[in-house]
């Protein structure tokens, strides 16, 4: 994918941020790239995609969050990486920077203000119990009901933006697919997909089919992973060990057949590094078959279980008109009403060539995010029979040399939690000069602030679970 980037003016850049207010288009991303600023636009209507480049004035630019909300965590990220103002923001609170990054003390983070009577303040983390990474949780209440909740997060930037300037094509291909560790395969498959873009390349078939095969086996293992802990945080256990054990078998399934549990580093620019193995496709249908077997009863005993269904039926309600907004990917988005999935919109190879639906609800509770998941299991099932029927011969990688000239790319794929986005500008010699990783996460982490309102405290952690949202992928 290679949409035309274009350098606006304040005019042009105003013009893009009413058609963003209007709702007339997505927000897909927004960076910086000093002393520029990038706009990622989708027109969910064709499915087209347009970047839009804005030359800052002594370090400024119009706010692109002053109308659309939805920027403005991005612009507070901009500001902490690369000292651009967002003129006209409403919120110009560091993101990233928790205060010791140019070596000064840390200052207190500043809240916003709730007033009423009867409220008090609960704080939560950044540490959390078990092996979860750190984020800071600030309730407002009143009595056991939430009246606001506000995220600090960045506690986890590991700067790997950075880092990719100047590396190599390999070492930089290595740093995306360690953006979050559940989606190594989506960003893998994002990254390589920029680079080809930027290179003009092409995969070879078999390539493209065994990253999609990869991008299901993931998206299965960490669709049973949050199953199993929701209705964990519900009391139930049983769901949880059951789930757990089929997730087990994926993983280990996906080592069988790429060498890795997490399949880490088999995606690259060009293709894939390594084929599956000899009796991989034995080992795949074998897992299709125990899971198909085990898994309707766990939907059954889900669905029938009325301890549950109090847990999470109208629970943690996100209304549509706030995941249309916000562009809300994933089974966030589709629970409530969106149905995007950038397989399909605007879709890229091998999935143009396969069938699958792309499952809706609107309820926008956490049992529409938990049905979301399940029915979209029963579509990976399907997609990996397809993908294992139709595997094509051939070579599985194609030389990857530079252009000699600076040429740039982006690449969307469909993680299991909704669309990563990556944005690579590559050098004459093929190294990384600029590169952009957008998780899902961006755009999910503010609608559990307004999913949990009005619910109360103690639900906080299956509302929680039910986004799961990314904690390194959104900290960069």
């Amino acid at each position: 994918m290679n949409p035309t980037r274009t350098v606006v003016n304040e005019q042009g850049w105003g013009k893009a941020i009413d058609r963003l207010a209007g709702g007339n288009v997505t927000l897909l991303g927004l960076w910086g790239d000093a002393p520029n600023v990038h706009m990622a636009l989708l027109d969910e209507s064709t499915g087209n995609i347009a970047v839009l480049t804005y030359a800052c004035t002594d370090g400024k630019y119009p706010s692109v969050g002053a109308k659309h909300a939805p920027a403005l965590r991005l612009e507070r990220a901009i500001r902490d990486l690369f000292k651009l103002d967002a003129v006209g923001s409403p919120d110009t609170r560091p993101w990233l920077d928790h205060g010791v990054w140019d070596g000064g003390q840390r200052t207190p983070y500043t809240f916003l203000p709730t007033e009423g009577e009867g409220l008090h303040q609960i704080p939560v983390g950044p540490v959390h119990a078990g092996i979860i990474e750190p984020g800071h949780f600030r309730f407002t209440a009143n009595g056991e009901h939430v009246v606001r909740l506000e995220q600090r997060l960045g506690y986890v930037h590991k700067g790997i933006e950075s880092l990719m300037t100047g590396a190599t094509l390999d070492d930089a291909a290595k740093l995306a697919a360690r953006s979050s560790g559940d989606s190594t395969v989506a960003y893998a498959f994002a990254f390589a997909r920029a680079a080809e873009a930027a290179l003009q390349l092409t995969a070879p078939p078999r390539a493209a089919y065994l990253r999609a095969l990869m991008a299901e086996i993931e998206r299965l293992a960490n669709h049973f992973g949050d199953i199993g802990a929701i209705c964990n945080d519900a009391s139930f256990a049983m769901m949880h060990a059951q789930c757990g054990i089929l997730r087990e078998r994926i993983l280990r399934a996906a080592e069988a057949c790429f060498g890795h549990r997490l399949m880490m580093d088999a995606i690259v620019p060009g293709g894939v590094a390594r084929d599956i193995a000899a009796e991989g496709t034995a080992r795949m249908a074998a897992l299709l078959t125990e899971i198909r077997r085990g898994f309707p009863r766990l939907i059954e005993l889900y669905d029938n279980t009325a301890s549950l269904q109090d847990r999470t039926v109208s629970t943690g309600v996100l209304r549509p008109a706030y995941a249309r907004q916000f562009g809300a990917g994933g089974y966030i988005g589709r629970a409530s009403g969106r149905g995007f999935d950038a397989r399909r919109t605007p879709g890229y190879a091998p999935y143009d060539d396969l069938a699958f639906e792309v499952p809706v609800l609107t309820a926008g509770d956490v049992n529409a995010r938990v049905w979301i998941r399940i029915r979209e299991v029963e579509q990976s099932l399907a997609l990996i029979d397809q993908i294992l029927n139709r595997l094509p011969a051939g070579t599985i990688r194609i030389d990857v040399e530079p252009k000699g000239e600076v040429c740039e790319g982006l690449g969307l794929t469909e993680a299991f939690r909704g669309d990563v986005l990556v944005w690579l500008r590559l050098d004459g010699k093929g190294r990384a000069e600029r590169c952009h990783l957008r998780d899902a996460s961006w755009f999910q982490w503010p609608l559990l602030e307004t999913a949990i309102e009005g619910n109360i405290v103690a639900d906080f952690p299956i509302c929680n679970k039910s986004f799961n949202c990314s904690y390194s992928g959104h900290d960069l």
